[in-house]
């Protein structure tokens, strides 16, 4: 098959979407089938075409933006161009509402051929007259997205039923657990981690984002003095980007106070080594717990929660619709209200105190969430709705 995957960002970008499809895309090329992704050139220093692990990328210049999204005056004639190169398109929402209308049209309409569209998750904006304009206007673009796509993937039923989109679309609804790979480290490996960021033998709370708004570090933050109570060797480390998030600078200048003041216990590791395979995951084991205290439904799942749990460290998760689900199928954690500091502080002390509770062995996280199940399950998916598709006439073989 040739795919022709859209999406707003791509690696190197690096979101929760951009993870997901990046592990896809290149677990599809893999084997065996034509893989392009279609972006936004968000950084005028990266090229505009490039292959990265065997999948294409190209990158459309971006003329401004609007909050978050890029404005491309020439998607247009990129997306004509590579539907006609490809069998399937699977186009990835939230867009910018443009681009998240343009491609399926074209597919439909112009150029026709079989649509999927993945949706990771509603957007909720930070309050403001300007975001509450961009949020309809966001929601009415995925909305007629998705009216045009032959089928709507969701992470989890769970959220799709809370999804003020995804619950409008129940007969073009399939579920498909989402790709989570993480490798196992050494011991030898953690302890050089922990050497690295100077961690000494202190409890670690990780917590693994980009500081956005929607991911709740305000909360975490606030937990910290209850927490010290019960912990007081306690440190969380923060791994991700943080200094110049895309439309989170006035978040982050909000939450200098409580930064400076928690100054001792938090500490910020920035974008783990990409090219080096073991940062990461020595991350996850050398933490006691981590943390996923997003408060709002942009958040869908958390990929970084069940990576923390192939490597062995338990998870303390809000509880959120697709967010709560891999501590309820795991058992490997606890759930906790949205915004509420007490409640994660003592989810937290709980787990660190008694770790053993919460154990879980690699084999059982695996078997519920991985790259190769994913991969095969959109295979099946594409095949049928491309199947489908000819016997209607509505694309070319």
């Amino acid at each position: 098959m040739k795919i022709l995957f859209g999406l707003t960002y791509y690696r190197p970008h690096l979101s929760g979407l951009t993870v997901y499809v990046q592990r896809l895309a290149e677990a599809l090329a893999g084997r065996g089938h034509r893989v392009t992704v279609l972006t936004s050139r968000y950084d005028s220093r990266l090229p505009l075409e490039d292959t990265i692990h065997g999948v294409q990328v190209v990158r459309v210049p971006v003329a401004f933006r609007l909050s978050k999204g890029a404005v491309m005056p020439g998607y247009g004639a990129a997306a004509l161009r590579l539907l006609r190169q490809h069998d399937i398109v699977a186009s990835n929402l939230p867009n910018t509402p443009i681009e998240a209308v343009m491609l399926p049209l074209l597919a439909r309409f112009v150029v026709p051929r079989p649509i999927t569209m993945t949706y990771h998750c509603d957007v909720q904006l930070p309050p403001g007259p300007f975001n509450r304009v961009v949020d309809r206007v966001v929601f009415v673009g995925d909305t007629i997205s998705a009216g045009l796509a032959d089928r709507v993937v969701a992470y989890t039923e769970d959220y799709a039923r809370h999804s003020r989109l995804l619950r409008h679309f129940p007969k073009k609804r399939v579920v498909i657990p989402p790709p989570v790979d993480m490798p196992p480290v050494t011991r030898s490996q953690i302890d050089a981690f922990r050497r690295r960021y100077a961690l000494g033998d202190q409890r670690l709370v990780g917590f693994v984002a980009r500081f956005a708004t929607e991911k709740g570090a305000e909360y975490a933050l606030r937990a910290i003095p209850r927490i010290l109570r019960s912990v007081p060797d306690v440190k969380m480390l923060f791994a991700g980007e943080y200094r110049r998030v895309l439309g989170e600078e006035a978040y982050w200048q909000r939450l200098q106070p409580l930064l400076r003041q928690h100054a001792r216990q938090w500490q910020f590791s920035g974008v783990l080594d990409p090219n080096d395979p073991a940062q990461l995951p020595s991350f996850y084991a050398a933490c006691d717990v981590t943390i996923l205290p997003s408060i709002n439904m942009t958040e869908s799942f958390g990929l970084v929660q069940v990576e923390s749990m192939l490597c062995g460290t338990p998870v303390v998760a809000s509880d959120l619709p697709g967010v709560r689900q891999p501590v309820r199928l795991t058992g490997m954690g606890r759930i906790v209200p949205i915004k509420d500091p007490a409640a994660l502080a003592d989810a937290v002390v709980e787990v660190v105190q008694h770790r053993a509770r919460y154990a879980r062995p690699r084999e059982a996280i695996s078997a519920l969430y991985s790259v190769e199940r994913t991969a095969a399950e959109y295979e099946r998916l594409f095949g049928e709705v491309i199947a489908r598709s000819q016997r209607r006439g509505g694309a070319r073989a």
